[in-house]
């Protein structure tokens, strides 16, 4: 099997190297995802059973919303955004929210993102006049995943524990996604559950050794 290169490893120990790093209140580690969202609503009303409640297999689609992931696994703090859209102008509104309401005594926060085009410094350029757009990317650190290795965004792991306890269902409204989601995120921060996160850079170098290049001798 052919190694995938050093760009991965380099991007992926990167990443890992970061994620070990300890707590710290004033360089947050904020990983950031975005999932898209199919409203669908009941055509009819559901039927009690001795089995709990029975849907019918038909639905109404209601359109579509993107949800925004925003997730510090050590501090325990998760925002979720809802947009109607995902473009480059959605996601520089996301940042200037992170960085002047989440975080605005943070000196630097360290951003783990996916390869997407919309999240690069220069989407807020485009977003916000070049003083603004400054000010904000000079209070981040961008880090991003090795292409084809979501799995490293402990965002994904935040969507996916989102979609399980809260989401997972038909939800028709726009109003009742937001609540419901609100609702979800005041209780997980409140508890302070974070990601236990165990893959360190020596387990990789252990255990993914094929994805490394070689090296004659």
């Amino acid at each position: 099997m052919p190694t995938v290169g050093a760009r991965f490893v380099w991007r992926m120990e990167d990443l890992l190297d970061l994620y070990a790093e300890p707590y710290q209140r004033r360089y947050p580690t904020v990983c950031f995802d975005e999932v898209p969202y199919q409203l669908v609503a009941e055509t009819r009303a559901p039927v009690q059973t001795r089995q709990g409640l029975r849907y019918d297999y038909e639905y109404e689609r209601k359109g579509s919303c993107n949800l925004f992931m925003m997730f510090e696994p050590l501090g325990g703090w998760r925002h979720v955004r809802v947009t109607d859209s995902r473009t480059k102008i959605d996601f520089a509104e996301c940042i200037k929210e992170l960085v002047e309401v989440h975080y605005p005594e943070a000196e630097r926060i360290r951003l783990v993102l996916d390869n997407l085009n919309t999240h690069m410094p220069s989407s807020l350029y485009e977003a916000f006049s070049p003083e603004q757009a400054r000010r904000l990317v000079q209070k981040l650190e961008f880090h991003y995943t090795p292409v084809h290795a979501s799995w490293l965004n402990m965002a994904e792991i935040e969507i996916s524990v989102l979609t399980e306890q809260c989401i997972g269902r038909r939800i028709g409204e726009r109003a009742e996604l937001v609540s419901e989601i609100a609702s979800w995120e005041r209780s997980s921060n409140e508890s302070g559950r974070g990601v236990r996160w165990s893959f360190t850079t020596g387990s990789a170098r252990e255990k993914l050794k094929r994805l490394y290049p070689s090296h004659s001798s």
